[in-house]
Order: structure tokens, then C-alpha cells, then sequence
């Protein structure tokens, strides 16, 4: 089995169109194909941001209705998701970007999104499994010990918001300690979340979140040769949003 998977693209449709083509996609009736058979996947966090996130989104639900979408849902993906339920939810940190786009739409049709939006969430399993247990795609990453054990909330807070402490950091985000470093599991944890400059490999697992919307890049890995492909961001370079790890 062989996929291609794409880090957070936080609204960033332009470069997920230029990342997919140089990945060797071509499309047919909108929709991506490869000549070798690969498949497309995804780290999450479609949306908030960036310019664009309901083409973004638009593009997802056709891969979904086509039965082509390997998605592991994301904390802006649950947020956008609860604000579609009706839910009281803070419009910010990335949210009010995403309904500045709805809300230049019409009433009939910002509802006709958000329904579809609705479905399209609940449709989606918490982390993707894949190539027999060999490759697992979790939002924020997944311990040895969460996978594959039943549904709680402990393992729905990892995958969506990492190793968190409860602490924040003073932009509002919440402190998170590196997972990844004590991982030691045999399946290969794909995850993003967490912007960093470099694709960044430990212990069997690598985070291809390289902060597109941040001004970084929107990077794949090619599984299963753990190649690296990169585009550059058009988005204004804002470095404070990078992790840095040592």
C-alpha cells in the first residue's frame, strides 16, 4: 500500500493544489488520481487560518463522497464541528477565519454547508489505521498504549491535542510535551499539530506539520520510503509559530 500524506493545511487551498500536482497527481472529473496507484491522506486541520478553507473543505467532501478520503480529524476540525452543532464555541485562535468565508455566503447556504460539514466529521474515524496496522495517521499523535484500545475521552484529548499539560503558552495555545520522544511502538506514527520548520523524524514516527499557514511549507511523506515533498507557503513567514526542539 502506498500514500501520500499531507500535513495541516489550515486553508491553504492554493499550495494543496500545487503540493498534490507535484506529487505526480492528475485530475479527473476534480478529483486526484495517480498513475501508480497512490493515495492521497491527511494529518487533519483542513481549515482555520488561512484563505481559503471552504474550497479546502469542498474539495475533502468530494474525496469523501467518492469513497477516496484517509482523514484523521483534527482539533480545529472537532471545534468547526461544534460550531456547526449550534454549540457556544469561541470564534478565534483560527475559527473566525473560516466563518468569515461562510458568512459571505448566503443563510441557505451557509446551513447547507455546515449539514454537510456535520456529516462529513461524523463520518470520520478519531486516527486512520492503515497497511495492517503497519502506519497509523493521528492528528496529534497517538502513545503505544491508546492504539487500538477502545473510544474515551483520554484517547480522543491525545489525538486531537497532543501530550497536553494544562498549562498555556502566553498566545493561548496549550503546553505540550514531546511524545514522540518516549514513543517506541512499531507502527509508524504519521501526525501534525505542532509547526515545525524541518519534517521532523523520532522513534518511528514523523510530523509533517511544517507550518504552511505560518509562512513554512506544506510538506507529504511518501509512504512507504518515507520520502519528503515540500511546497512553499504564500502566506506571510511568522517564525513565533514554530516549535522548536532539542
Amino acid at each position: 500500500m502506498t500514500f501520500d500524506i499531507i500535513g495541516d493545511i489550515h486553508g491553504c487551498y492554493d499550495e494543496l493544489m500545487e503540493l498534490i500536482q507535484k506529487l505526480g497527481y492528475t485530475f479527473d472529473s476534480g478529483l486526484p488520481v495517480h498513475q501508480e496507484g497512490r493515495q492521497l491522506a491527511f494529518v487533519g486541520d483542513a481549515m482555520d487560518r488561512g484563505p481559503a478553507s471552504l474550497p479546502t473543505l469542498q474539495f475533502l467532501f468530494a474525496l469523501q463522497d467518492a469513497r477516496k478520503l484517509i482523514y484523521s480529524p483534527g482539533n480545529h476540525c472537532n471545534k468547526l464541528y461544534r460550531f456547526a452543532l449550534g454549540n457556544t464555541v469561541q470564534q478565534k485562535h483560527g475559527l473566525e477565519t473560516t466563518t468569515a468565508e461562510l458568512y459571505k455566503l448566503s443563510p441557505h447556504e451557509q446551513s447547507r454547508f455546515l449539514q454537510r460539514y456535520k456529516a462529513f466529521y461524523e463520518a470520520l474515524p478519531l486516527y486512520e489505521t492503515l497497511d495492517g496496522g503497519k502506519l497509523i495517521i493521528a492528528h496529534a499523535g497517538i502513545p503505544e498504549q491508546f492504539i487500538g484500545k477502545p473510544f474515551s475521552k483520554k484517547v480522543k484529548t491525545f489525538v486531537l491535542y497532543g501530550d497536553i499539560t494544562g498549562e498555556t503558552l502566553p498566545d493561548g495555545r496549550p503546553v505540550r510535551r514531546d511524545w514522540a520522544k518516549s514513543y517506541n511502538g512499531e507502527a509508524m506514527i504519521v501526525y501534525g499539530h505542532t509547526p515545525v520548520k524541518e519534517v521532523r523524524f523520532v522513534n518511528n514516527s514523523v510530523n509533517i506539520d511544517t507550518g504552511c499557514v505560518f509562512g513554512g511549507k506544506l510538506s507529504a511523506v511518501r509512504y512507504p520510503s518515507m520520502e519528503i515533498v515540500s511546497v512553499p507557503s504564500k502566506q506571510p513567514y511568522n517564525p513565533e509559530k514554530f516549535t522548536e526542539f532539542y
